[in-house]
């Protein structure tokens, strides 16, 4: 096959695809039966391997073909006689915060465009409705599930039962260690370690974190990351100001306790450093009922823009996820076990963005009198 000279003419990964779409159509490859293999496609079209490969992949992703571990590449069965495949996909979703409803949007656009219908769940945090939900998509059949796990979900039996009926499965925005699984999350380490850097870099040395939930992977790197940009600086790791402590389900009185038992030490924080939007819009109420202003009094930092409104104008930094592209990225993963392009397990790791006050438009000035924009 020559290489394509002309402008016009479609990329040469596409010509030899449209030529073996066209041998399918003659019945030169039976359904069920193997496929023509990349070094084959390389001898009899005189192309590289690069081009074999993505040409195979593409008839991969658009179901012409199908992989099998171990076995090689194998015509798919797609006469109006064999029975359409299932494309539901069950999404176990937690909450329903601006957040999560952006990784669900990501994931909707991808099962547009590929043809999946989807079959979506909100467990509300529910360990124990998390897993009922998922044996009811595995009664369901479903061709893959993408789940939010719960804080503190410890269920082991329907991911089992997943992997052992061969249902891909793939996690959202943090991950199981004990399980595995594909994972697509945000760079949580990053989170920590680069909104503390900034936090010192613009004079702040003595910073306390207040968290929302703990027993979470995402939680966990990003405390990680707060004491180790703490150790680069030389900066002590201060038990009282750096353990995980629950703060948003915490009765008001004893929230406020934590705040001024946290302002009056010898070495009070200049800064609360939040584990994301909801905990921070607590903590401006309660600072305020205090008699605190912010900025002024105390500053405040966030480490997600998870939560009811846009953060940055209240803080003195904060991280935005990049919840829509972990949802796209997620159902991509999702998509590619489903059709057997994806091999090895995958924690995709995606990076997170830093603003400041002083990257931001303005910000917004809170206490007890009056609330406005500065």
């Amino acid at each position: 096959m020559a290489a394509a000279t002309g402008g016009d003419k479609p990329p040469l990964y596409q010509q030899v695809k449209h030529e073996l779409l066209a041998a399918i159509a003659a019945g030169e490859y039976a359904p069920g039966r193997p496929f023509v293999t990349q070094r084959e496609i390389c001898e009899r079209f005189n192309v590289s391997h690069a081009t074999a490969v993505r040409a195979l992949n593409d008839l991969a992703n658009e179901g012409y073909v199908v992989r099998r571990r171990g076995q090689g590449t194998f015509v798919a069965d797609r006469s109006p006689a064999a029975p359409s495949p299932d494309r539901t996909i069950a999404c176990v979703l937690q909450n329903q915060g601006p957040h999560v409803g952006q990784i669900l949007t990501g994931i909707e656009e991808i099962c547009a465009d590929l043809g999946y219908r989807l079959f979506l769940n909100h467990c509300e945090n529910d360990p124990a409705r998390e897993e009922k939900v998922l044996w009811g998509a595995l009664e369901h059949q479903v061709s893959g599930i993408i789940v939010y796990p719960a804080e503190g979900s410890v269920a082991i039996a329907p991911y089992a039962e997943a992997r052992r009926r061969g249902v891909p499965l793939v996690m959202v925005d943090r991950y199981r260690p004990d399980l595995v699984a594909d994972a697509v999350v945000a760079d949580n380490m990053a989170v920590g370690r680069e909104l503390t850097r900034a936090l010192i870099e613009s004079g702040h040395r003595t910073i306390a974190t207040l968290w929302d939930e703990i027993d979470v992977t995402s939680i966990r790197d990003r405390l990680a990351g707060h004491v180790q940009a703490l150790r680069e600086h030389d900066i002590p790791v201060r038990p009282d100001l750096t353990v995980l402590r629950r703060y948003r389900d915490q009765p008001t009185e004893a929230r406020r306790a934590m705040l001024s038992e946290l302002l009056r030490g010898s070495q009070p924080p200049t800064v609360l450093l939040c584990s994301n939007g909801y905990a921070l819009a607590m903590v401006a109420q309660d600072l305020v009922a205090l008699g605190l202003e912010v900025p002024g009094d105390i500053d405040l930092a966030c480490m997600d823009d998870a939560g009811p409104f846009d953060v940055l104008p209240l803080t003195a930094a904060a991280i935005s996820l990049p919840a829509r592209d972990m949802g796209r990225q997620a159902m991509t993963l999702l998509h590619q076990r489903v059709i057997g392009t994806a091999t090895e397990t995958q924690l995709m790791v995606l990076p997170v963005t830093i603003q400041t006050r002083q990257s931001s438009v303005g910000y917004m000035r809170i206490s007890r009198l009056e609330q406005g924009a500065s």
